[in-house]
């Protein structure tokens, strides 16, 4: 079998144009990766920054609302406390006003 010289440069380069098809393929597809993995690791430090900021601004609200709820929890307790004495108070000088408690039967002199 004859093969002719153009044949194989026919068959030589057909097969030079599917390796250089695949590997251009092959190494578009690997920069497409890496860029993907490089936007993917951006936004994930972006996403974590803002994820670290909010939670101290979280802590701090949070914190400072605590503060403030203890500050109107003594507060109340003390409103209370004197309100419960001030009753206590109260109770007494009505019972003196009153007067012993009547008998209901009595000692004749």
């Amino acid at each position: 079998m004859f093969v002719s010289a153009e044949i194989i440069a026919v068959v030589l380069s057909a097969f030079g144009v599917v390796v250089t098809l695949g590997t251009s393929m092959f190494v578009g597809f690997a920069w497409c990766v890496r860029r993907i993995d490089a936007v993917d690791r951006k936004l994930s430090d972006r996403i974590d920054a803002v994820d670290r900021k909010l939670s101290d601004r979280i802590d701090a609200v949070e914190t400072k609302l605590s503060d403030r709820i203890d500050a109107v929890d003594m507060k109340l307790s003390d409103r209370i406390d004197a309100l419960g004495h001030d009753l206590t108070e109260v109770k007494i000088s009505v019972a003196r006003l009153e007067g012993p408690v009547p008998r209901l039967l009595t000692r004749m002199r």
